[in-house]
């Protein structure tokens, strides 16, 4: 086991703005350079079906994300991508590293 926590949201753009999620992903990825815990993040399109998209980040272990995720400005962070996060029942997962090569 590593500690390690990465975080996956699922989105998709309208296709009335296909650039929408990138948008929000460069926006949220700058406000959020800098906090405690986050080693980094990615923006994933899927080749099957280009106008749904995966943000990945990487924790340093769940106590640093859950402590971001309960702070004040979590909401007001990650409001940009919100209009755009999956519907159903998946729209974020949260895993925990538990090997890696």
């Amino acid at each position: 086991m590593t500690g390690r926590v990465r975080v996956v949201v699922y989105a998709t753009a309208p296709a009335a703005e296909p650039d929408a999620v990138v948008r929000a992903y460069h926006e949220i990825s700058a406000a959020l350079r800098g906090t405690p815990g986050l080693l980094g993040n990615e923006l994933l399109r899927s080749v099957l079906r280009p106008a749904d998209y995966a943000v990945a980040s990487e924790w340093a272990d769940l106590p640093a994300f859950r402590d971001w995720e309960a702070g004040a400005a979590h909401r007001g962070t990650t409001a940009p991508l919100r209009p755009y996060q999956s519907a159903g029942a998946s729209t974020f997962g949260v895993y925990e590293v538990i090997a890696t090569y």
